[in-house]
């Protein structure tokens, strides 16, 4: 059976392992770099990704990552995963994975208070999604080699590169489970090509 991993050291957790099992995927926390072994892709959540990449630092996180994806395995970078995942923030900081060819604006669409739902279309997926969309970065640009998802208020909310898929919103926090069926194709595709 598929196994989908979910970063477990800061955030939404498990709102996301109840999706995957919903979805008929066993899914596990990651605690230890060792257990990406044991999975065949990676969610890493939204949450506080400064807090997120300095957890990541100190359990040894960034390097078993980047090999996990140099191998070609799935990521999917929600909210502060899609942060983390970016080669540029904007110069603001220094980026965390440095894996996807994205620019990023942090807390893009304001503060809490600024939080919000929306209806919105997304390649791919043949009906509106819901988006829940709290404290969310949007990308700024991206690469060649980076195919735009969705947009909103003409800022990118969605993006994929290979193997890594990222949302500004938290897909986990409604009741539609498309978006997320799009990561679990990515890495059922994967594993049918091995």
């Amino acid at each position: 059976m598929t196994t989908i991993g979910v970063l477990d050291l800061q955030g939404a957790t498990i709102e996301h392992i109840q999706q995957l099992e919903g979805l008929g995927v066993d899914a596990l926390l990651v605690k230890k770099p060792e257990q990406l072994q044991q999975i065949d892709g990676l969610i890493i959540p939204g949450g506080e990704s400064t807090a997120i990449g300095k957890m990541m630092k100190r359990y040894d996180f960034i390097e078993p990552i980047q090999q996990f994806a140099s191998l070609g395995q799935p990521i999917f970078g929600t909210c502060a995963g899609l942060v983390l995942l970016a080669k540029d923030l904007g110069g603001a900081e220094d980026s965390h994975l440095n894996l996807m060819d994205i620019s990023v604006q942090r807390n893009g669409f304001g503060r809490q208070r600024d939080s919000f739902e929306i209806d919105l279309s997304i390649k791919g997926i043949d009906q509106p999604v819901p988006a829940v969309f709290i404290r969310a970065p949007y990308i700024e640009s991206v690469g060649n080699n980076v195919d735009i998802l969705a947009t909103h208020d003409d800022k990118i909310v969605a993006a994929k590169q290979n193997n890594l898929l990222v949302s500004s919103f938290h897909p986990e926090l409604t009741d539609d489970r498309h978006f997320l069926q799009l990561f679990i194709n990515m890495v059922e595709s994967r594993l049918q090509s091995q």
